[in-house]
């Protein structure tokens, strides 16, 4: 029987947590026209004159923290989630993995698959909530590498998962652990984006639409912020959480024209209101990374401390968690039809 390929991909790390290795993989990440989406000269002066050269002593500082004996958290993880996925999938799969920067780069991977000749690719870009930077860059990237080795392969793309049941059942799982009855709140914080990157998505919507109950049709299936709160819904659903024991916030931002409300907003807001215990939950990340081990769990918690906060704490993401490797399965194999 023909194995099918399943490819994994993520965001990627620096190889080395040292400034020629950050700023090496800032380079590849913030020239992609689907991160940064200026006009070519205008996007190259920005990031490579100013963005690089002022970031990348504060950002190896951070990758630094987030080190490991064995690198990369990211990275550790990722080689696991791929070895467990193949051992879920069994013989009829081949699992590879991926990062859309740095290493493991798709040229090489792809080239891998290619000469396997497998005649179907399944492409599973790791974020719940498709946006042009994450899944849409990851996608743009694999068909140009396809086309360019000449892969005689079918892609068949796994573009979101923000709704899948066992997805929430994972993460809702995982913040069971953490007993939620001794929080005075939870927080669902996303990864933001730029305004501008919502209204290229569906021009002329206006963003308060994305956080009705109903995704509009036609309009909603890839709007990234009507995802995430389609996922905050569902969680919501799965814990049993009343309307005033929850928020919704958008973190990592660059400027104050992203995505609203800011997660370091709304802690402060809701530490004010007396809410000094708080629970953070981030489902846009499948895998504990610089933005979840880092800007949640050092520097919110530090902020939200210093302020007079008794606890924050983050609910570890999905890593290589058996239910989520299961969920992962079914997502793959739901995708092929007939099936793979």
């Amino acid at each position: 029987m023909e194995k099918t390929a399943v490819l994994i991909v993520n965001t990627g790390s620096p190889d080395r947590s040292t400034i020629p290795s950050v700023w090496k993989y800032l380079t590849q990440f913030l020239n992609d026209k689907r991160v940064i989406d200026l006009p070519w000269l205008l996007r190259k002066l920005l990031v490579n004159l100013i963005i690089i050269p002022f970031r990348v002593k504060r950002s190896t500082a951070l990758y630094k923290l987030l080190w490991t004996e064995n690198g990369s958290p990211l990275i550790q993880y990722s080689n696991q989630l791929q070895e467990k996925l193949q051992e879920e999938l069994g013989d009829r799969y081949e699992v590879f993995l991926a990062m859309r920067y740095q290493h493991p780069g798709l040229m090489k991977v792809i080239a891998q698959i290619r000469n396997k000749k497998f005649k179907k690719l399944i492409l599973f870009p790791l974020y719940p909530q498709y946006a042009m930077s994450t899944t849409g860059s990851i996608v743009a990237a694999v068909k140009d590498e396809l086309r360019r080795q000449q892969a005689d392969t079918e892609l068949i793309i796994i573009e979101q998962f923000y709704d899948h049941p066992e997805f929430i059942a994972a993460f809702a799982a995982r913040g069971r652990s953490y007993n939620l009855s001794k929080f005075d709140h939870i927080l669902f914080s996303y990864h933001g984006l730029p305004n501008r990157h919502l209204e290229k998505c569906h021009p002329g919507i206006h963003p308060d639409h994305c956080t009705c109950p109903d995704i509009l049709p036609g309009h909603g299936h890839l709007c990234y912020r009507a995802t995430c709160y389609a996922t905050t819904r569902l969680l919501v659903s799965e814990l049993n959480l009343k309307p005033d024991q929850y928020s919704v916030a958008f973190q990592s931002r660059l400027s104050n024209n992203w995505m609203e409300p800011f997660t370091d907003d709304v802690l402060l807001t809701r530490l004010q209101e007396g809410k000094k215990r708080i629970l953070v939950f981030a489902p846009a990340f499948v895998t504990d990374c610089l933005e979840t081990l880092i800007e949640i769990s050092h520097e919110y918690r530090s902020m939200f401390l210093e302020k007079g906060g008794e606890e924050l704490q983050l609910v570890e993401s999905l890593n290589v968690d058996s239910i989520w490797v299961k969920a992962m399965k079914s997502i793959i194999i739901s995708a092929c039809t007939p099936p793979c």
